[in-house]
C-alpha cells in the first residue's frame, strides 16, 4: 500500500474558519492514524485578496489547535507551508499546461486589447506576436464529450455529464493558475492519496478529474464532508456571528474544547467529551455523517466547561495565563498555590477562560468594582452597616479559616437575625468580591483569607456609612 498523504489547502484571504479547522482536523486525524503525512499548502494565487498576515494567522491558529504538518520549505528549522505563488514562479504550472497543449487538451485564448473579456483567437500554437503586442492571453482546458464519474467515500457514486461543463481557464492572463488546475498539479506532485474537503467542492471535482484523465494520472480518493450550518440551516458565515478560530480563542475557548466540539460535528463518537489526540487510533472517516450539522455556540461552551473542570488545576492555570497574555489582559501576580486555590473554586461556575477571568478578578486584584445591583439592594440597605460591623468583629476573631470555619462564622452571623440568612450571605459575598454570583461563599472567604476579608469588609462598611 502506498503512503497515506493528506493535505489542508486554505486560501490566505481571511482568518481560519471553524469549518476549515474541522476539515484540517479530519485530514490530520486520518494521516496520524495511518502513519502517513499531513501537508499544509497555501493556495495564494488570488493576489488581490491573499495576504501574508492571513497566512501567518492561519498557521498560528492551526498550531493553537494542535494540528501540525510534516513537510514543506524549511524556515528557520521549521516547516513552512507550500505556497502556490512560489510554485508559480518556478514555472511548474505553465510547464504542465504546455504538456496538455501538446496533447491538444488545452489551448491558448487571445483577447481583444480594448476588451480583455472578448476572445478573438484560440490556438494550440504560442501566440507570440499577440503577447508582444500586449494582448491578454490565457490557457484553457478542453472538455471532451462523455461523462465523468467518481466514487465519493462518503456520498457514493457521483456522475456528471460533461456537456454541462464548459471549457475552463487553467492559466490566467497574469500567469497564475486557477484553483481547479493548480490543485490537480499540486496534489499529484505531492502524491496526495486522499482529499477530505467540504461538499461545496463537489462541483469542482469533475473538472479536476478531467485534468487527471488528460495527464493519465491516478486521482486521489475524494470525500466531501457536509458543511457546518447556522441555525437557519445555511452554511455558517459571518451573518451567524463570529466564525474564526481566533474569535473562539479570544473569548477563552480552550483548543481542546474547540477540537472536541468540531470533531462531534459530523463524526459519530460514543462519548461526548474527549481529547482528540487520544482518539487518533479510533478515528474512522467512514463514521462521518453525510448530514449537515448545526454549529451551536452554547454547546461549544458546555463542552469547553467540561474540559475546564476535568483538567489538572495547574494545567488549567498555565492555559489561563497564556490566554491572559494572548488577550493582553492584566496578569495576576500572586503566590502560585493561592492562584491554584482560586482557579479550583472559580472554574466550577464558568465555561470559558474569559468567564474565569471575570469570576476570579476580585480574588487577584483589589480594584474591583461593586456591581450596581449589589449596591442598590444590599449595600444601601438599612441593615448593611450593623451587619458589616458584626461581620468585622466575627472575622477579626476567627482563627479557623478552613471552609468549615468560615461556614460556621457565616451561620453565626445569620443567627443574629440582623437580616435574613440569604441577605446576610449576599451582603458578605458582595462586600468581599463586589459580585452577587461567585464561587461558594464559604470557599470564597476561606481562599481570600483573613487579611483580605477584613480589608474588604472595612471598605464596604465605609461605603455603607456614606450612604446613611
Amino acid at each position: 500500500m502506498s503512503e497515506i498523504r493528506l493535505r489542508f489547502a486554505p486560501s490566505p484571504t481571511g482568518y481560519l474558519h471553524v469549518g476549515g479547522a474541522r476539515t484540517a482536523l479530519f485530514n490530520w486525524l486520518y494521516a496520524r492514524k495511518m502513519g502517513g503525512k499531513f501537508i499544509l499548502r497555501m493556495e495564494d494565487t488570488d493576489l488581490q485578496r491573499s495576504s501574508k498576515e492571513y497566512e501567518l494567522a492561519i498557521m498560528e491558529a492551526l498550531r493553537w489547535c494542535g494540528i501540525d504538518w510534516d513537510e514543506g520549505p524549511d524556515v528557520g528549522g521549521e516547516f513552512g507551508p507550500y505556497r502556490q505563488s512560489e510554485r508559480t514562479a518556478l514555472g511548474i504550472y505553465k510547464n504542465y499546461a504546455q504538456i496538455l497543449i501538446e496533447k491538444q487538451r488545452a489551448y491558448y485564448t487571445v483577447y481583444d486589447k480594448l476588451d480583455n473579456k472578448k476572445p478573438i483567437l484560440t490556438t494550440y500554437d504560442y501566440p507570440k506576436e499577440y503577447v508582444e503586442n500586449g494582448h491578454d492571453v490565457t490557457i484553457s482546458f478542453k472538455v471532451l464529450p462523455g461523462k465523468t464519474r467518481f466514487n465519493d467515500l462518503l456520498k457514493g457514486e457521483i456522475e456528471f455529464d460533461n456537456s454541462t461543463i464548459e471549457d475552463f481557464v487553467m492559466i490566467k492572463s497574469d500567469g497564475f493558475p486557477t484553483y481547479n488546475y493548480a490543485v490537480v498539479i499540486d496534489d499529484h506532485l505531492m502524491k496526495i492519496s486522499h482529499v477530505f474537503r467540504g461538499e461545496d467542492h463537489v462541483s469542482n471535482t469533475p473538472k479536476q478529474l478531467m485534468i487527471y484523465e488528460a495527464f493519465g494520472w491516478q486521482p486521489p480518493q475524494f470525500m466531501h464532508i457536509p458543511l457546518i450550518l447556522g441555525f437557519d440551516r445555511t452554511p455558517l458565515s459571518k451573518r451567524h456571528g463570529a466564525t474564526a478560530v481566533e474569535h473562539f480563542r479570544t473569548i477563552g475557548i480552550l483548543s481542546r474544547g474547540l477540537m472536541n466540539y468540531l470533531a462531534l460535528l459530523g463524526w459519530s463518537v460514543e462519548e461526548e467529551i474527549f481529547n482528540v489526540k487520544e482518539k487518533i487510533s479510533s478515528f474512522d472517516p467512514y463514521k462521518i455523517s453525510n448530514k449537515g450539522v448545526i454549529f451551536d455556540p452554547q454547546k461549544l461552551e458546555w463542552v469547553n466547561g467540561k474540559h475546564m473542570r476535568m483538567m489538572d488545576t495547574e494545567e488549567l492555570w498555565n492555559e489561563f495565563v497564556e490566554w491572559i497574555k494572548y488577550t493582553q489582559k492584566r496578569i495576576p501576580t500572586c503566590d502560585k498555590q493561592y492562584a491554584l486555590k482560586v482557579i479550583r473554586i472559580c472554574r466550577e461556575k464558568v465555561n470559558t477562560l474569559s468567564q474565569l477571568y471575570e469570576m476570579s478578578y476580585s480574588f487577584f486584584f483589589d480594584d474591583f468594582e461593586y456591581q450596581q445591583e449589589f449596591v442598590n439592594e444590599y449595600l444601601n440597605s438599612p441593615y448593611a452597616e450593623r451587619l458589616l460591623k458584626a461581620a468585622l468583629l466575627t472575622f477579626q476573631q476567627l482563627e479557623n479559616w478552613s471552609v468549615e470555619g468560615t461556614e460556621k462564622a457565616c451561620r453565626q452571623l445569620a443567627e443574629l437575625q440582623i437580616a435574613s440568612k440569604n441577605k446576610t450571605f449576599q451582603l458578605l459575598r458582595g462586600a468581599v468580591t463586589g459580585k452577587l454570583v461567585t464561587p461558594g461563599l464559604f470557599e470564597t472567604l476561606s481562599v481570600l483569607g483573613k487579611q483580605k476579608v477584613i480589608e474588604r469588609l472595612e471598605k464596604a462598611l465605609s461605603m455603607a456609612k456614606a450612604t446613611v
